[in-house]
Order: C-alpha cells, then sequence, then structure tokens
C-alpha cells in the first residue's frame, strides 16, 4: 500500500519516523473523539482507589489497536504471516472490548478459552512460517517443534493475562509495555525486521494514549488494550529469536500482574493460602501497605524496568 510508496523515496529510518508521527497523530485525534459507543468504568469495588476510575471512559483499547493495525497496513510490507497476526491482534483485543462493554464481567475460564485458542492458532502460524531456533545468551540451539509448540502457546497466554492483570493504575501499563517493546526493538532490531518497525508505531500509539491516560486520567485501555499488548509483546519475543528474553525484559509486567495470577491459582486449585498477606496486583500492595502514590508506582516500576533492560542487554 502506502509503503510502496515511499519506500523508494525516503530511507527505512525516515519511514520508521513518519510512520511514528502518523501513528502519534491520528492516535491523538481519534482518542480525542471519545466515541460514545465506548462504555464507562464502574469503578473497583476491590481495587485501590477504584472509586476513582468511575465514570471515565473504558476500553479505549478499541480505538488504538485498530489505529495501530491500520496504520502497520500502510506502512509496513505485507505478509501472509503479518497480516494474520494483525487479525489476531484485532481478535484478542475484541476479546477484550466485548468483556469491557458486558454489563457483567466475563468469567475466567471463558476468557482463558480465548485466549488458549487464539495461542494455539498463533503458534500454528508462527511455526508454519518460522523454524525452531531460539537464542539464550550466548547460546543458539533448537527446540523440537512439539516443545515449542507447547512452550510458545503458553508464553503468549501469560503474556496477555499478565500484561491485562498489570493495568491497575493511571499510566502504569502503557508505560511498561513501552519500555519492554522498545528493549525488543533496539536489542533485536535484525531479528525483527519489519516487525521492529510495528513495535515503534505500537509505541508512537501508547505515547498518544498516555497524554489522556496518565494520573489523573481522563480514559482507560480496558481489556481490549491491555490484552491486546500483551499479545503483541509475546510475537515480538518469538520473532527475536529470543523467547526466553520476555523474562528479563517483561519481568516487571510478570511480577505485577503474574503473582495475582499464581495467588489465585494456588487458593482455587490447590487451597494454598502461603501468598495471603500479598495484595496483588503488585501495584496495589505498594500503594497500599506501602503508602506509594500512583505517581511513584509508574515511575519507579518504570525504573526499575529500564535497569533490568539494560543489564539483560550488558549479557
Amino acid at each position: 500500500m502506502l509503503y510502496e510508496l515511499l519506500i523508494g523515496r525516503f530511507t527505512q529510518f525516515q519511514l520508521s519516523a513518519i510512520s511514528m508521527i502518523a501513528a502519534f497523530i491520528i492516535t491523538f485525534l481519534t482518542l480525542n473523539m471519545r466515541f460514545s459507543f465506548l462504555p464507562q468504568d464502574q469503578g473497583r469495588a476491590f481495587a485501590i482507589n477504584g472509586a476513582l476510575s468511575k465514570g471515565k471512559l473504558r476500553g479505549v483499547g478499541l480505538v488504538f489497536v485498530i489505529d495501530f493495525i491500520l496504520l502497520s497496513v500502510l506502512f509496513l510490507p505485507l505478509s501472509v504471516e503479518f497480516l494474520i497476526y494483525l487479525g489476531l491482534t484485532f481478535l484478542i483485543m475484541l476479546s477484550g472490548y466485548m468483556d469491557d462493554a458486558s454489563e457483567k464481567p466475563w468469567n475466567e475460564y471463558k476468557k482463558g478459552l480465548i485466549d488458549f485458542v487464539i495461542s494455539v492458532a498463533t503458534m500454528v502460524t508462527f511455526l508454519s512460517q518460522n523454524d525452531t531456533k531460539v537464542n539464550f545468551l550466548a547460546f543458539e540451539f533448537s527446540i523440537p517443534y512439539p516443545v515449542y509448540f507447547v512452550l510458545g502457546v503458553i508464553l503468549i497466554w501469560i503474556a496477555i493475562n499478565v500484561t491485562n492483570c498489570s493495568d491497575g493504575v493511571d499510566g502504569l501499563c502503557a508505560s511498561l509495555v513501552i519500555v519492554t517493546v522498545m528493549s525488543f526493538k533496539i536489542m533485536f532490531s535484525e531479528n525483527l525486521g519489519s516487525m521492529g518497525t510495528a513495535a515503534q508505531i505500537l509505541c508512537a500509539v501508547l505515547l498518544a494514549y498516555l497524554y489522556f491516560n496518565c494520573s489523573p486520567s481522563s480514559m482507560l485501555m480496558g481489556d481490549a488494550g491491555s490484552r491486546a499488548l500483551g499479545f503483541f509483546i509475546a510475537l515480538l519475543a518469538m520473532k527475536s529469536s529470543h523467547p526466553f528474553a520476555y523474562l528479563m525484559l517483561s519481568l516487571v509486567l510478570i511480577i505485577d500482574g503474574g503473582l495475582g495470577l499464581l495467588k489465585i491459582s494456588l487458593i482455587r486449585f490447590l487451597k494454598l493460602h502461603v501468598m495471603s498477606n500479598l495484595r496483588t496486583p503488585i501495584h496495589d500492595h505498594m500503594r497500599k501497605n506501602l503508602e506509594w502514590s500512583d505517581t511513584q508506582v509508574v515511575i519507579r516500576f518504570i525504573i526499575i524496568q529500564v535497569v533490568i533492560s539494560v543489564l539483560f542487554a550488558a549479557l
């Protein structure tokens, strides 16, 4: 599309910059429209400061994810594999939006099953187009297809859900995702190719969203945004050929959202209450037990993830 017209006139660096500028402007304008069909947050009864979110636009991830998809189609070289990934991104976003817009929150098992189906479809696509060679620090090795398939499904499912659980403080989820996504882009640019440019477009989209989501926010991404963001991070991890890097480059997201999933699983399936003194997600523990402000949570979590990413890059 537009990519074919521009690539002959601009360098790849210039085209990436143009796509980011376009992504920021278009997302800023579309979010500023504040579409009337978007649901309003009802306030979360068990979340710290949850009542403060009541009345804010929720589910605006629908808007910025669609912006991201359309801009990717315009500014990136298209392949069947990439188009399938964009389609799956739309589906995971749509499932989140339908939950956001529902009067009664969806059952956890229903959402988990949807995540599983999309994870399986993603891995079928990925393994039909890519080999199973992976890198871990200085080592390169191949993983058997069945093992890679299972591990990939687990990675995608976890990435979707820990990112979703981390979305509870103004500006936190989007900021951490930008750090993670740009870390993959900077470290593994050669392996990522056009997916790296897609990562830059996504970051520009999130910057426009953060204009409205910084504390005190006027809109929330909802499951429509956070679930799609987690899915894209998992795609970057696999396309970079460094899937194990996800553990470090998303470590704050994993701890923040993942410990809550672990706590619930231990209670529900094993009847273990060993984490009863830990409030989850961790950002709620920091606000309630350590009396951190929302701003302190966001800035300190970002600092921690940046330091971890730099240390990982040094390895």
